[in-house]
């Protein structure tokens, strides 16, 4: 029998032990931004308000992107992937999605123990 999950077409994210989701950010052309996550409260918010909030499991508290920096991410579209454990978020940034600065928070290239600065 398979999971309705996978074959229905309503939304009902399987949230982790924690009550979380992961979420994986692009541009509209494929650029990784960011990779956050989500409990159903910052999905709902994401939903409502068309700005992308997310869980901050380091500060214990809902954290809207953007709201210290400005740099806020605007979805243009949701999607969850096929048992419904993961999203993809597709976004317009208003600037950069990494707190460093960088355009994406996957700016260094791994190279055998050291990294190395990408554009």
């Amino acid at each position: 029998m398979s999971d309705p999950r996978e074959t229905e077409l309503v939304l009902d994210p399987k949230y982790d032990a924690s009550g979380l989701v992961t979420a994986v950010v692009t541009t509209r052309a494929g650029a990784l931004l960011m990779v956050a996550h989500m409990n159903a409260e910052a999905l709902a918010l994401t939903q409502a308000s068309g700005e992308a909030t997310f869980w901050s499991r380091s500060r214990g508290r809902l954290w809207k992107k953007g709201e210290t920096s400005g740099n806020v991410l605007r979805v243009v579209e949701m999607r969850i992937d096929c048992d419904q454990d993961a999203l993809w978020i597709i976004a317009d940034a208003a600037g950069p999605a990494c707190h460093t600065g960088a355009t994406s928070c996957f700016y260094r290239r791994i190279e055998g123990d050291r990294l190395r600065t990408i554009a």
